[in-house]
This record gives C-alpha cells, structure tokens and sequence, in this order.
C-alpha cells in the first residue's frame, strides 16, 4: 500500500474506544447487582428475541447460557491493560478513550479508594508514556450501588455527590495532564433505557421520571464542566452523545417528514443544545441510520449487523454536516464500529466511514478524531457477551488470549500509509 497524501490533518486523533465496567471485570456497582438478577430470565426469552438474527445458530448456546449476561471477570483489561495499550499502539492509534469506574474509587459514601485512584493514575501515564493521548470519561452508564439507592439521577438532591465526585476526580488524577475529558456517555440512551422502556436499570417505566433524568443530567454536564474548567482552564470538554442518522421514508411525504423532524430534535438536538456553551467540542457516538415510515422507522432488511441493526456507514456524512452546521465547533467522533463475529463487515464499515469522514472534512466540517468502538471484545450491557465489537478478539475461555483481528490488521496498515 504506497503512501498517499491525506486529507485528514497529522494532528488528526485516530483512537479507539472502551467503557469501564465492559472491559476491567471484577466491578461492583447497580448493573452488576442488576445482571445477576435478571441473568435466568434473559437466557430464557433469548431465543425469542434473538432467534430471527443471522447468526443465532453461532450463539445460541452462549445467548441461552444465563452466565453470558454476567460481566464477571469481563476481559481483564483491569490488569492487562499494559498489554492493551502496547497493541493499541502497534495498531497505529494515537488516542484511546477510556472510563473511570465511579464504584471503585467511591465504593462507599464519602469512602474514597487510594489504591483506585493511583490505578488509574498509572492507567493514565501509560498512555502519555506511549504517546497516547487518553481521553478520560468520567460517566459511562454505572453507579456505585450507594448512589443508585438514592435514586441516582433521577433525584436533583444527588447532583451534590456529582459535583463532589468530579472535584475528587480533578485532585487525584492530576488533570493538568490531560487535554481531553468527555463527561457523560449517551445520556439519551441511558434515559430512555433506565427510565421510559425499563429495559435496563432501574427498570423503570415512567415518561415523567425519564425527562426529569434527562433534565437533570444536562444541569451535571453543566456543573462537571464548571469544576474541570476551573481546576484546568485548557482542558476541552464534551460528552458523548448518541446520534442517529434520521431521515424520511417518503421523503415528500408531509407525516413522514414531520416524524422525522420531531425525532431529530428530540434525540440528537436536544440536549446538545442545551450545553452547547458548555462544550469545546461536540463527540457524538454513530451506529444507526433510521428511516421514518409515519410514526414508526422502516429500515432495509440488508445489510444488518449480528445484533440485527441495519447498516448504513456512510450515514456519518449527513450527521456530520447537520453537527457542523448546529454548532460550528471541532468534531469527535467517540463511538463508531460494529457486531461482527465473523469480521466480515468491519473493513468494509471502516472503509466507508473514512470515505465519509474525507467528503465531509472536504466539505469544510472541523472533524478533529474518531474512536472506534472497541478496542476490545467486550460485555455488551443487556446483551452479554456474544456480540463482537473487537478490533481486538478475545478468548475468555483460554486466559484471555488477544488476538488481533484481520480487519484491524488491514485499519492499522491504511493509517501507516494515510496519516
């Protein structure tokens, strides 16, 4: 592969992704409490809501195995994330995004873990010492089990261990030594999930509980960015936010562009609007491209991933114009990738979203880095551990082995010869 000029600049952050409890194992905190009590029952309805995949006849000994749905051991990158980084680099990345488990430095109220914070600390100079550049993120959907019986976000009184949370966080980490923290992961999910269909915890199915949580967690972004600005005035700050690729069935159809307004704003728009003056950079997380069909979406039956969503790559272009065209403010994208057991789509989803990534920086967009999603195979939250996400194969049934997949091999060979 010879050398080509590239369009995306030197300092361009080409990273990798991971979320805390998904990766360390060994957490403790309200999901982990969660999985062991509904482990039985998702193994039991499994082969109802997953028999229609095209790959349940590979997992569905795995998907109807209660111990799929507890994280566990996860991949123990708690203890190998030495080895982690060190392939991290050899993949050509420069920047990782990683999460801080609340429920380890906190585990009790007002208790605060020594031997955590200096883990991290050490997680964190690893990273510099590779030439990494870490992109901390302080909420990725956990809580320590004391907080979650508060009623965690849900209840405004709680914002106060929040803040108090986020100011340790500045004091133990040295944050003077990081240039990037995103404060929270896809709160539109975490909201719609936890709180309106109950499909995860707490298990609550209350329109009016949702939009308090939602509300409540753009007043914490907002005072997370207060109290890491204060302690490091450089430091850029965003979050993560969930944003899908909507559009309209029947394009000239008035319901289905009308729906599609409505759900645009609703999910993408709103909350970033709400703390656009609290962000230096917009990050947003890219799965799905979704077609409104009336009030309900119509998506192709081809391609779909081995969770069933359908596959549209390139949909990244038109959701990084309409980023640009909002804010007017550099782009991260901190989330993008795919299930793929088979690594059969992998290359081709990363060739298309480059190719998008290029025509829209080409268009005049600031796009400053991609994340993919994930460094590792990881527990994927409800679904366990059957869906792929890896750049990074791993064994947990032979000493965690890593193995890097041939996608990656490919990914890692293109930015040797594009940056």
């Amino acid at each position: 592969m010879d050398k080509q000029k590239s369009i995306f600049n030197k300092n361009f952050y080409w990273g990798a992704s991971t979320a805390s409890h998904q990766v360390e194992g060994n957490t403790h905190n309200q999901w982990t409490e969660w999985e062991l009590s509904v482990a039985t029952q998702q193994a039991k309805k499994s082969k109802n809501t997953l028999k229609d995949l095209p790959i349940w006849d590979q997992i569905k000994s795995e998907a109807q195995d209660p111990k799929n749905y507890i994280s566990g051991k996860g991949v123990d990158h708690y203890n190998q994330y030495e080895l982690d980084i060190s392939i991290l680099k050899k993949l050509n990345l420069n920047s990782f995004r990683f999460g801080l488990e609340w429920s380890r430095v906190e585990p009790e109220e007002g208790v605060w873990d020594k031997a955590e914070w200096d883990h991290y600390k050490k997680y964190i100079q690893n990273l510099l010492d590779n030439n990494i550049e870490p992109f901390l993120n302080i909420w990725h959907w956990t809580l320590p089990v004391w907080f979650a019986n508060k009623g965690g976000f849900s209840n405004r009184k709680n914002i106060t261990y929040v803040n108090r949370f986020v100011s340790k966080v500045c004091e133990e980490l040295q944050i003077d030594k990081l240039k990037y923290v995103i404060t929270l992961n896809e709160p539109n999910v975490y909201a719609s999930f936890g709180y309106l269909t109950g499909e995860w915890p707490p298990q609550i199915k209350n329109p009016f509980i949702a939009a308090v949580t939602y509300i409540n967690l753009v007043k914490i972004h907002k005072n997370m960015y207060r109290i890491l600005k204060k302690a490091n005035p450089k430091l850029q700050i965003g979050v993560a936010a969930q944003l899908a690729n909507i559009q309209a069935k029947r394009p000239h159809n008035f319901i289905d562009q009308s729906v599609t307004k409505i759900m645009r704003y609703g999910w993408n728009w709103w909350f970033l609007n709400r703390i656009n003056k609290y962000q230096d950079f917009v990050g947003f997380n890219y799965y799905f491209t979704d077609y409104y069909k009336g009030l309900k979406s119509s998506n192709p039956s081809v391609p779909k991933n081995d969770l069933g969503w359908y596959m549209e790559p390139e949909g990244i272009y038109p959701l990084l114009l309409k980023v640009w065209r909002h804010y007017k403010k550099p782009i991260i994208i901190t989330e993008n990738g795919v299930a793929d057991i088979n690594d059969e789509h992998r290359r081709w989803w990363l060739e298309q979203t480059m190719v998008a990534m290029k025509r829209a920086i080409s268009e005049g967009v600031d796009l400053r880095g991609y994340m993919h999603w994930s460094l590792l195979d990881n527990f994927e939250w409800a679904y366990g551990w059957w869906p792929k996400f890896g750049l990074v194969a791993v064994d947990r049934k032979n000493n965690m082995k890593r193995s890097v997949r041939s996608s990656a091999l490919w990914w890692s060979e293109w930015l040797q010869n594009n940056k």
